[in-house]
């Protein structure tokens, strides 16, 4: 049974306590060692990369106003290939198709390729409850699953572990099928889940995967992975079920190329992922293998009501998570600290879509608006712009404390008098460079100490911005 979430409303307790966490920080520390130097390079290699993601930013657009036409088109061409589309505007209208299918053919183990959408239904624990086993084939997802854990980073959902602890999961729950040694090293640990999961393959009754793309004029879905445990899980057992949201609709083969040669430079680094696989309905007379049954889950849950909105840019998302890899908050706390599926800026922007302004105000404020996350978007969602949003409705649905709405208050009182804001400005300015006359940097100032509790607070001069830009201007008019 999966750990339960950790809430949103927490936010603050689980930053404090992720930051204290040296473990944490031992793995979290490979983002800016590998992930970003990675991504880059990948993007310098390809000239390109701008015009091609101008070019998924004007896809995207276009589809997010015309989706209604497209997934009609992807059903209509997914039916007519032998598949089958259940729509469902809930988590658990998915969860119940999904049941429904497994039942059909008195499924008591599925295997799952890595899937967001089944993350956000929570459907391994529905499926737990109604006796059949979901086994998770991607490395990363098998991991969590075995420490009873939700991911923690859309790309790598075990980023949050090190390698030891992963080779202690690995003897604590390998020992009873006989793996009693401890190894240490990642290609011998790799070779022991792979040789523990792949009879779970032949075993399953049911192959569940999520979708990179779906392909409106085929009727096709498409998935990207690095280690094959897709292709074995869809084509393998009698049905193969697809769960996506709506908005990962495209319109053409062609089109889903332009995404594919940004995604995995911006997620993971490379030019290409290792697997690319294409699924068109279900197993063919002609065919060789193949499941006999062809079944496609779309899942609306609030997407479609953010259409027309001020965060629609949020549906652009291909998932890659290059802003999680470069927001200075994710790195610090990791993933879990979010208490929501999605996490870092996307997650922050999406999870108060999907589950309410009122119990995710937290996250858009987890956020130091640096403009990284927006300059290395593929698709250049405005991240930034879309927190503010979130943070105007928390505000103006009284979410904010009283404390922090007095705040406010207090400086939009002295921000429309400028004399008495340059007044103010100035005295505090003195009595700060007091304060810290002798250190040069203050800790633990009582009316700022969530930001100095953890880190230094540098002395100011003794000046204010605006008088020194007026003796600047002073010195160089008569210089």
């Amino acid at each position: 049974m999966a750990m339960e979430f950790m809430k949103p409303g927490a936010f603050k307790e689980n930053a404090n306590k992720a930051i204290a966490d040296p473990d944490l920080r031992d793995a979290m520390a490979m983002i800016n060692s590998g992930m970003i130097p990675n991504r880059q390079g990948a993007v310098d290699k390809l000239p390109e990369f701008e015009k091609l993601s101008q070019r998924g930013r004007e896809l995207k657009d276009h589809v997010l106003g015309h989706l209604d036409f497209y997934l009609e088109r992807f059903e209509r061409n997914c039916k007519a290939a032998g598949g089958q589309v259940h729509w469902c505007s809930t988590p658990e209208d998915a969860r119940q198709a999904v049941l429904k299918i497994c039942q059909s053919v008195d499924a008591t183990t599925v295997t799952k390729g890595k899937s967001m959408i089944a993350e956000e239904i929570h459907l391994n624990d529905f499926l737990e409850k109604h006796d059949i086993e979901p086994v998770e084939t991607d490395l990363g997802e098998y991991i969590i699953q075995l420490a009873e854990e939700p991911p923690s980073h859309i790309i790598g959902p075990a980023i949050h572990k090190t390698k030891d602890q992963v080779s202690d999961l690995f003897l604590k729950h390998h020992a009873k099928l006989g793996r009693t040694e401890r190894q240490t090293e990642p290609p011998k640990m790799v070779n022991e889940a792979r040789e523990i999961l792949r009879q779970k393959y032949f075993d399953a009754d049911v192959g569940i995967t999520g979708a990179n793309y779906l392909i409106a004029e085929t009727g096709s879905s498409i998935i990207v992975t690095n280690e094959g445990n897709g292709d074995l899980t869809q084509t393998l057992p009698k049905i193969h079920i697809v769960v996506a949201s709506l908005e990962k609709v495209v319109p053409t083969l062609e089109d889903a190329t332009t995404f594919l040669r940004i995604l995995a430079r911006s997620a993971t680094g490379q030019e290409f992922s290792a697997y690319t696989t294409i699924s068109t309905g279900a197993r063919r007379d002609d065919d060789v293998d193949g499941p006999g049954e062809y079944h496609v889950i779309l899942l609306d849950n609030g997407r479609s009501a953010m259409l027309g909105t001020e965060v629609q840019d949020m549906l652009r998302c291909i998932r890659c998570g290059a802003c999680m890899n470069h927001c200075p908050v994710y790195q610090s706390v990791g993933g879990h600290t979010y208490g929501t599926v999605y996490v870092g800026p996307m997650g922050a922007v999406l999870s108060p879509a999907l589950l309410g302004v009122s119990e995710t105000k937290h996250l858009p404020c987890a956020s130091t608006f640096c403009g990284r996350c927006e300059e290395v978007c593929p698709v250049s969602i405005p991240l930034p712009h879309l927190l503010r949003q979130w943070r105007q409705r928390s505000f103006e649905a009284g979410d904010v404390p009283a404390m922090e709405r007095w705040g406010l208050s207090a400086w939009a009182f002295f921000a429309k008098r400028p004399w008495l804001y340059g007044a103010g400005a100035r005295l505090a300015m003195r009595g700060l460079a007091f304060l810290g006359r002798k250190q040069g940097r203050m800790r633990n100032l009582w009316f700022a100490g969530g930001w100095t509790k953890g880190r230094d607070l540098p002395a100011p001069e003794g000046q204010t911005f605006q008088e020194r830009w007026r003796k600047q201007q002073r010195e160089r008019k008569f210089s």
